[in-house]
């Protein structure tokens, strides 16, 4: 039997391999200090497992609406009103098996062969995977100096076959959170079109010093063309757990649903309860993880701009830099890698300094690393040092 050509263009996540291969090498006895996870290293609060155990013993484990549980979509439409001053209907709410799996369906949904994306860089690497999955076109969005793009980059880029507009914020890689100005600049020039939007929305608990807004809260007309995606696995440090929702026209998420039902159905019955508590109940871990995201993030940042060729902005969200490596390119390493791409500085990395970041061409530039500070204060520091002396030796 042979692998389809759909199967065969798609590429691995570098993210998952860069954590995989970090895991490889701590499980042969390296001190492996790993930066690439996407993903809290908080445990889940302990009132979100208790519901979860409650639902097991109460016999919770059995097929449930495709769509998700009464519950937990009335607890997202409460969300989505006193969170992002926004008003959905049930019907316009679907649970799925994780935020990555509402983009997937929103995406086989909405576009067909032939259809261009637009997809401002750097881009979360799952994005033009799916987009390509669907036969569609992905256009990529070259950013400003800010790594945002505008208005005036919707207007430039748009054609007769644009359906689609993704939008990330606050943003991965690069941490960055669009101001409500921002959005409503860019909301303007889709206005001016009959583009749709995706809008991923999956960090919005994790930002400091502002706000992150909706764009359809900052321009309420681009609802009826807008796909709100968002979930419990950062906020919640839930990532295992797998649940995603989403919310927008009654016919797409209804279209959504009925591919749910013949991919996965359901997601799963106890996880769906487990959501339920987490959106809820107590809020204050979230807080407290906030709080020990941006102590985090200042010595991250402070680290890296200390380490001569290496330019890292301040991210206002999520829990990831993305500094700029490109003067390191061309130099070589003690065992003779010439650092060519951020590939090859990240293999390098791995391989003589224990460090694991994600590559920048992952996300579509080339001139990056992602590191993830979503681990403890003592890492942080360990790897910093590590890379410090790894630049020092480059000759």
């Amino acid at each position: 039997m042979n692998v389809s050509k759909r199967a065969k263009e798609i590429a691995p996540s570098a993210t998952l391999a860069i954590s995989s291969k970090a895991k490889e090498l701590k499980s042969q006895g390296l001190n492996i200090i790993s930066f690439g996870a996407g993903e809290p290293d908080f445990d889940t609060p302990t009132h979100i497992k208790d519901a979860a155990c409650l639902a097991l013993e109460e016999g919770f484990t059995k097929y449930t609406a495709t769509e998700g549980i009464l519950s937990l979509k009335e607890a997202i439409r409460e969300k989505f009103k006193t969170r992002n001053n926004l008003d959905y209907s049930l019907e316009e709410i679907i649970v799925s098996c994780g935020a990555k799996h509402s983009l997937f369906n929103a995406f086989m949904c909405l576009l067909d062969p032939g259809d261009e994306v637009i997809l401002p860089l750097p881009y979360w690497v799952s994005y033009d995977e799916q987009i390509r999955l669907c036969g569609a076109k992905v256009v990529p969005a070259i950013p400003n100096d800010q790594l945002k793009i505008d208005g005036d980059t919707i207007r430039r880029l748009k054609t007769p076959n644009t359906k689609l507009i993704v939008l990330t914020s606050p943003n991965n890689p690069t941490g960055v959170v669009y101001t409500k100005e921002e959005l409503m600049d860019i909301g303007k020039a889709i206005l001016e079109t009959d583009i749709g939007i995706i809008s991923d929305e999956i960090y919005e608990d994790f930002t400091y010093g502002i706000e992150a807004e909706s764009i359809v809260a900052a321009i309420p007309e681009l609802k009826s063309r807008t796909i709100t995606v968002n979930g419990v696995s950062k906020t919640y440090s839930m990532t295992g757990w797998r649940i995603g929702y989403a919310a927008g026209p009654k016919n797409i998420i209804k279209a959504m649903a009925n591919l749910q039902a013949h991919s996965t159905s359901n997601p799963t019955s106890f996880a769906q309860k487990a959501a339920v508590a987490a959106l809820r109940g107590p809020q204050e871990d979230v807080i407290k993880m906030r709080q020990a995201f941006l102590a985090r993030r200042d010595v991250i940042v402070d680290g890296l701009n200390n380490i001569t060729g290496i330019s890292c902005s301040k991210p206002l969200g999520a829990f990831y830099v993305f500094p700029d490596v490109s003067q390191l390119y061309g130099k070589k390493t003690p065992k003779g890698t010439v650092l060519a791409d951020s590939q090859s500085l990240s293999q390098a990395l791995l391989e003589e300094a224990l460090v694991a970041v994600v590559p920048g061409k992952a996300f579509g530039t080339d001139r990056y690393v992602r590191l993830s500070y979503a681990t403890d204060m003592k890492s942080i520091k360990t790897g910093l040092d590590r890379i410090a002396a790894f630049v020092e030796c480059l000759s």
